[in-house]
């Protein structure tokens, strides 16, 4: 059933067109490498994704900084894998984690045919919780920045999503009401329940497959969404 009303659209960038997961694995790949750390990192990875999560929870919660956040997700992981490593290896780390990040491109298989499609009949945005100085540089060399208005970022807005501060900055910037607004988000509390606290519809991208509540629009492909826009 398409939906009516809409003219301008909101996007997640990390986990929902930009494919973190494989970039962040490329990533790893190669700056182990760099530093010549013998470390199975299938088995890092395996210790390192979920940790990831829980220090983002704890970064949108505001009850850690960006620069724990960087050390401990990975002292955690090395912890984790029995795998010694100094302080000033991890903290070297996690700057070339950032530096290389953006070099890696894969974007969710359909995320340029969906765009393509929804710019002709909306204006499109972001609200991305990711650092500012690796969000437009993700954009810009996965050639997708072209197809946005507007770019919001948390540290710009000060607050993080689910709060709905950054989700009125961003329908500020974009001239924007709730009412003709739709957010796309893969994480149910920060994308989904955060854009409804301020009045917008909401497509859930569940290519995890989590269990949801069954009245959220939800889309396993970004090709689906063309059955609602």
């Amino acid at each position: 059933m398409k939906i009516e009303g809409v003219k301008h659209i909101f996007f997640d960038l990390d986990h929902t067109l930009w494919d973190f997961d494989k970039n962040s694995a490329l990533t790893f790949k190669k700056i182990f490498e760099i530093h010549k750390l013998d470390i199975n990192a299938r088995e890092f990875l395996t210790a390192y994704e979920p940790i990831n999560l829980s220090y983002w929870k704890l970064y949108r919660e505001e009850k850690i900084d960006k620069r724990s956040l960087r050390y401990k997700r990975l002292k955690d992981s090395f912890d984790a894998v029995n795998y010694t490593v100094t302080d000033d290896v991890i903290n070297q780390l996690s700057e070339d984690y950032i530096t290389y990040l953006t070099s890696f491109n894969h974007l969710f298989d359909g995320a340029i045919s969906i765009l393509e499609h929804l710019q002709e009949n909306y204006q499109l945005h972001i609200i991305t919780n990711g650092f500012e100085e690796a969000q437009q540089k993700k954009m810009d060399n996965a050639n997708i920045a072209k197809y946005f208005k507007t770019i919001t970022n948390s540290e710009r807005a000060g607050v993080k999503k689910p709060n709905p501060i950054i989700f009125n900055h961003a329908l500020n910037l974009a001239n924007a009401k709730p009412n003709e607004s739709l957010m796309i988000g893969d994480n149910y509390e920060a994308d989904i329940l955060g854009a409804l606290d301020v009045g917008l519809d909401v497509i859930l991208y569940n290519y995890h497959d989590y269990k949801t509540i069954d009245h959220i629009k939800q889309v396993k492909r970004l090709e689906d969404l063309k059955k609602y826009l």
